[in-house]
């Protein structure tokens, strides 16, 4: 009776995986998950409210997602697509153009297709830690935002590394801008040692992924809305159109142990086991990127592309998050008493990691375009598919995005160069996962 999904994954369970990747419950032996019953996935009956008009249990429950009083939480049973939705169409009748950070996840651009509406890109920086997008330049931002009716920013990064987002806020405060930060790989920020969160400074709209850090299932995120944030009642009226009408309890249910997770969260124990780890993985040869959030590890070797490392973890059934021409990124468990990860395990299995020692690779820098820009939202009517190598000079029709990290490095509407077509040629050679090419083949504007 076993259909493929449950086959493969039972082959990938008898095998003890370790994760180094999200969600935050690393396999069920993070935080309070065990607490959870397949009971609990009932509907709407009486005494268990309604996600979509809150007046009991589930208003009291979202009542304690209190990371700040000048917020309210609402929950986001399918994902923090649905809040980025909620909010980007909400300020759609607002005049004006959106700004946006170029590094914003695929679904602020599927926002914008969906109200088909302009947004400023935002000039930006680039790591020297990751050799990643970091955050928008603070040259010329100023003139960049202003006139702007709602400004987007991913913070943190996907690496874990955070720009100046205080200077960000008070740029946006001064011209009067309001904000959505996606936060999504900060649901744990705030925690002792670990980076503020946006909810500090005042953004009018937060968004954070639970599941990615925080032990809750995936698929469950908590859109944070300021009590003084405009458009904030069309925001809510609008999560219910992005909302499944059969919002799960079982996702309820994780972000509420979640939270107290969060509330109870004693890092003690997890700096302790963080520093072993970064021990053993230099005695055996690694480079370690640390950035500002702990929880985010960037591993390199000398002669190694990320991909080709990621496969030395793999054959130690250790998995990580993803790996790029440079590195391979990890996500680090919230380590606390009496958890159930199998920490002595990573270690045995890490100190039996063997690398070949080799120089025959060379890493080479992913050309991120960091000049402002023009995004047109709307959908391309009459579209061909066609061979990339054959595609210079034509209309992209669709967005090619890596994932992870969902980001977008070439734009629908953009016109196809020959970096372009380089590019996805070794993202092709290399069997990388990349939304928007299938066998060699991508979609052109029909001209």
């Amino acid at each position: 009776m076993n259909g493929p999904l449950m086959r493969k994954f039972n082959e990938l369970l008898n095998a003890y995986p370790i994760s180094l990747h999200v969600p935050g419950h690393k396999n069920m032996t993070i935080g309070y998950l065990e607490q959870l019953n397949f009971k609990m996935d009932m509907t709407e009956i009486t005494g268990l409210d309604d996600l979509h008009h809150p007046e009991s249990v589930i208003a009291e429950s979202m009542e304690g997602i209190s990371k700040h009083p000048d917020y309210d939480a609402y929950y986001l049973v399918n994902g923090t697509t649905s809040g980025i939705l909620s909010v980007i169409q909400a300020f759609s009748k607002e005049i004006g153009k959106y700004a946006i950070a170029r590094n914003a996840h695929k679904s602020v651009f599927h926002g914008l297709d969906l109200v088909q509406a302009q947004a400023k890109l935002l000039e930006m920086d680039i790591s020297d830690a990751t050799n990643q997008y970091l955050g928008p330049k603070k040259s010329f931002l100023y003139n960049q935002i202003k006139d702007s009716k709602l400004a987007i920013f991913t913070y943190p990064n996907y690496y874990g590394e955070c720009f100046d987002i205080h200077y960000i806020m008070d740029c946006l405060k001064a011209l009067n801008v309001p904000s959505l930060i996606d936060e999504a790989h900060g649901a744990h920020f705030g925690l002792e040692h670990f980076p503020v969160s946006s909810l500090t400074l005042g953004a009018d709209y937060v968004v954070q992924s639970y599941h990615k850090t925080l032990p809750a299932l995936t698929m469950s995120s908590v859109i944070f809305i300021h009590k003084n944030a405009p458009y904030r009642n069309e925001v809510i009226k609008y999560l219910t159109y992005f909302q499944s009408s059969s919002p799960s309890y079982l996702l309820m249910n994780s972000l509420e142990l979640a939270q107290t997770f969060y509330d109870d969260y004693d890092s003690k124990l997890f700096f302790k086991k963080r520093k072993q780890l970064i021990q053993l993985l230099k005695r055996k040869g690694l480079e370690i990127v640390e950035v500002e959030d702990p929880l985010k590890l960037s591993i390199r070797y000398k002669g190694y592309k990320g991909y080709a490392l990621q496969s030395y973890f793999e054959e130690q059934n250790i998995y990580v998050e993803l790996s790029d021409d440079f590195q391979v990124l990890i996500v680090l468990p919230l380590w606390h008493e009496d958890d159930r990860y199998p920490f002595a395990a990573l270690l045995s299995r890490l100190d039996n990691m063997y690398i070949e020692k080799r120089l025959n690779e060379t890493n080479h820098s992913v050309p991120f375009r960091t000049e402002s820009g023009l995004y047109h939202g709307g959908d391309i009517a009459h579209v061909r598919e066609i061979d990339f190598r054959n595609a210079e000079n034509k209309i992209l029709a669709n967005h090619i995005i890596p994932y992870p990290p969902g980001i977008p490095l070439m734009f629908k509407g953009e016109k196809i160069t020959e970096n372009m077509v380089k590019l996805m040629d070794y993202w092709c050679s290399h069997q990388l996962r990349v939304e928007g090419i299938k066998n060699y083949k991508i979609e052109i504007k029909d001209e």
